[in-house]
């Protein structure tokens, strides 16, 4: 098994904690479909030579000048950043209004690169997926439960948002339920911090007891991701 937290040791110390490092918007897609044994997701993995390359994601990059054209609104101008990154890294055309908003990532200073991200998901659309081979080097269609096992035996690379969304489609049997679900609640606002602990790193967000302080032994409720040797926990409880 892989022990991936040395590496996003390294990559988050590589940026700086001085308050000098604006979020850069960015759009993320998670495309569902109805496969013959359950719920499947789309995930790419990026180029190994690009920044943290060599993950597997979901279709998606920054907010570009033109998907503000005709609007000032940020939430719209991330809509249309998520179908114009599905088209060029997977040649899917998503319905724009297809979109469900399901969650919204602000990565800690400390990281290099701090891509403000809105998630949403949406059924895929028709048609065969076609990567460039150059940003994206492959794809696969694959469970929610399966990606997180193929993380957990390190046989692929996932970045805490998308472990944390894989768990959220866990058990979720048909796109229809996965977007009912996502239509009927509130997008989580997560805006991470980060801690160290025998186990390795602890990503925190808003709810778990050492929140606030960044310290991750604090007793009390829990809403983390603890990137632990072998397999990641995703804990989310009141006590």
């Amino acid at each position: 098994m892989s022990d991936d937290s040395p590496r996003f040791k390294a990559w988050m110390q590589s940026g700086t904690a001085d308050g000098e490092n604006p979020t850069i918007p960015a759009a993320t897609v998670i495309l569902l479909r109805d496969g013959e044994t359950g719920l499947e997701t789309l995930m790419l993995r990026r180029n190994s030579k690009l920044a943290f390359g060599g993950m597997w994601v979901f279709p998606g990059g920054r907010v570009d000048d033109a998907d503000h054209t005709d609007t000032t609104d940020a939430f719209d101008a991330a809509r249309r950043a998520a179908v114009r990154e599905a088209m060029e890294e997977s040649n899917l055309a998503v319905v724009l209004d297809d979109l469900v908003a399901l969650s919204h990532w602000t990565p800690p200073i400390e990281t290099p690169k701090r891509f403000a991200t809105w998630f949403f998901v949406a059924p895929a659309p028709a048609g065969a997926v076609t990567i460039d081979d150059g940003e994206i080097h492959e794809h696969r269609w694959v469970s929610p439960t399966d990606a997180l096992a193929q993380r957990d035996a390190g046989e692929i690379e996932l970045a805490p948002p998308t472990v944390v969304t894989l768990h959220t489609l866990v058990g979720t049997a048909t796109v229809a339920d996965a977007l009912a679900a996502t239509a009927q609640r509130t997008p989580d606002v997560f805006v991470t911090r980060i801690a160290v602990t025998d186990e390795g790193l602890v990503t925190m967000w808003e709810g778990d007891a050492g929140y606030e302080t960044s310290d991750a032994t604090a007793a009390g409720p829990r809403h983390r991701l603890v990137m632990a040797d072998g397999a990641w926990r995703y804990e989310r409880h009141d006590g």
